[in-house]
């Protein structure tokens, strides 16, 4: 049997935008079997919803630690949450303003 199913919200902080962050967490999240969504927030940093199981969770925060080649991250939050359910795959949301 499959462990139940768990979310995280994070806010990646650093040099995030403009240098394609939001598109390698899609891939990476893609490729993990994860669904939520990614979206730049008006303040500079970049946020994350992510649902699926906790091992591969647990990779795409390393994943988010190190970002994309030009990124540069210097503070990553992370909440754990109960998975919803509401998400049937990963999008990059519009900015939050």
């Amino acid at each position: 049997m499959d462990p139940e199913p768990v979310a995280l919200h994070a806010v990646i902080e650093g040099r995030v935008q403009g240098v394609g962050f939001r598109y390698f967490v899609l891939e990476q999240a893609q490729n993990l079997d994860l669904t939520g969504w990614v979206r730049n927030r008006a303040r500079g940093e970049v946020e994350v919803y992510a649902e699926g199981k906790k091992d591969a969770l647990d990779l795409f925060i390393s994943q988010l630690e190190r970002g994309p080649g030009m990124a540069y991250v210097s503070n990553l939050t992370v909440e754990w949450l109960p998975a919803t359910g509401n998400h049937t795959k990963f999008s990059i949301a519009p900015t939050d303003w």
